[in-house]
């Protein structure tokens, strides 16, 4: 496994290196398929394992993301593009990856909701994105997630 991150807290491990590409609308397709890459405009391309663990809790995650994945990259409002970068940005093509995989799934990860939100921070922190937006980013998501419904603590009533 390739080491992407690795700190006291968590590790971010991948089979090999992400391969992602945007994807581009064709003359030829039909307005379904052109609907599809404007809503999700980015794809993975290769199977990607990944493997986390989080070393507070002692706990190891892993999961594959299938090859030919979409997702529509960081879910930013263009209302914030100029303070914190557009959605399409590079920087944030892995970390949206990765974060969006863990929201469709909570299961991956025991539905621990924050620990969801260090993977993307440590991603966002490998991408070299500013500290200071890394941190908005972290928490408005952390924020969001808690606001929809997704608790830490689904898992402790059972």
């Amino acid at each position: 496994m390739l080491e992407w991150y690795k700190d006291k807290k968590l590790g971010i491990f991948f089979s090999s290196a992400p391969c992602v590409k945007m994807r581009y609308p064709l003359p030829s397709m039909t307005a379904m398929e052109k609907k599809a890459i404007s809503k999700y405009p980015f794809e993975n391309k290769k199977l990607l394992n990944v493997k986390l663990c989080d070393y507070k809790k002692k706990k190891e995650y892993e999961f594959s993301i299938r090859e030919n994945y979409c997702w529509d990259g960081a879910s930013i409002p263009r209302l914030f593009w100029r303070d914190i970068g557009a959605k399409t940005d590079p920087k944030f093509l892995v970390p949206s990856l990765i974060h969006d995989v863990l929201c469709e799934n909570h299961d991956y990860i025991d539905n621990d909701r924050y620990f969801s939100s260090c993977v993307f921070d440590s991603l966002l922190k490998v991408s070299k994105v500013n500290p200071v937006k890394r941190g908005l980013m972290k928490h408005t998501v952390d924020f969001y997630q808690r606001f929809c419904g997704w608790n830490e603590d689904e898992d402790s009533n059972e």
